[in-house]
């Protein structure tokens, strides 16, 4: 199974590298400018909880050691 996915994969690689410009830069546009935006989006909503947790955290002990 894993052999048939790679050749797969070099198949669609050998016809990418082998596209005229216009089209891989339209394949770039539709696929890989999306993936990365959405994972942009997941990685700023991971890091803000991450935040918040040790913000959180780090706020009580501010507020214990004022007391």
């Amino acid at each position: 199974m894993f052999n048939g996915l790679a050749d797969w994969w070099d198949g669609v690689e050998l016809w990418l590298a082998q596209a005229p410009f216009p089209v891989q830069f339209v394949l770039v546009m539709v696929v890989v400018v999306p993936l990365c935006l959405v994972a942009a989006w997941l990685l700023d909503a991971l890091f803000g909880k991450v935040a918040r947790v040790f913000g959180a955290a780090r706020d009580a002990n501010d507020s214990d050691r004022s007391s």
